[in-house]
């Protein structure tokens, strides 16, 4: 009989287990976007421009510096960024070039709720109306920005392309054709260096750019120097042209 009650109590307890792992699934699965996006709250910065574009059910709040210059970059920012903070460093790194900085839907006074999809289409609108207003384009994706940037690159003709670290960017990089820089932070401890370097491998090399910032990490790689500059050269380096 002890043996018995013994079974039932491990078996009473495997099924316990179960279940909570299974809930546990079940909720994660629920609050995946809560728990992956990391949304911004809306910033203020006087005398800066703001463009809001209206995207599928969303309206985007785009920051933008240089309008009336000929050539653009699109900066999509990292997790819980708040692209804001870039205007200064952005408007005195490209003198010659609009710059447009885009809070995802539901980050930095932008409406809507962020998805993967939702993120690439919004990049899509945000390309389409910036190339009827400028003749060449290059985004710089940071962070999560760099997944989005990696997907806008093979669906729309850049003229550069900059990628900070890196959804599923692998799978798409292979389909790029324009030069690639990707800036990597040497003591990245949120994206592991093997994910960087796989990543890095898979761009063509005919159109690969590396730059490594020692001593960096995933947050403060925007405070080296060497960031902005080797962003400066290598747009620089584009043909005027392209």
């Amino acid at each position: 009989m002890r043996d018995n009650s013994f079974m039932k109590a491990v078996l009473y307890a495997a099924a316990l287990a179960v279940l909570t792992y299974a809930a546990l699934c079940a909720l994660l699965y629920l609050l995946q976007d809560r728990l992956l996006y990391l949304r911004t709250a809306e910033s203020a910065r006087p005398g800066a421009g703001v463009l809001r574009l209206k995207c599928g059910n969303a309206t985007l709040k785009v920051w933008e510096l240089h309008r009336e210059q000929r050539a653009a970059v699109i900066y999509f920012g990292g997790n819980a960024e708040d692209v804001s903070a870039n205007l200064a460093d952005f408007a005195a790194a490209f003198p010659d070039r609009a710059v447009y900085l885009v809070n995802y839907r539901g980050y930095g006074g932008s409406t809507g709720s962020p998805s993967e999809a939702a993120l690439i289409a919004d990049a899509e609108s945000i390309y389409d109306w910036v190339s009827a207003h400028h003749d060449r384009i290059a985004v710089l994706g940071r962070s999560l920005g760099s997944g989005v940037a990696t997907a806008l690159a093979t669906r729309r003709p850049l003229e550069r392309w900059l990628l900070r670290d890196r959804y599923d960017s692998l799978a798409r990089i292979g389909m790029v054709r324009v030069p690639v820089l990707a800036v990597v932070a040497e003591d990245d401890e949120v994206v592991l260096r093997a994910r960087s370097d796989a990543l890095i491998a898979a761009i063509p090399q005919n159109i690969r750019h590396v730059v490594m910032i020692g001593a960096a990490t995933h947050n403060d790689i925007s405070s080296f120097p060497a960031y902005l500059a080797s962003l400066r050269r290598f747009l620089a380096a584009a043909p005027a042209s392209s």
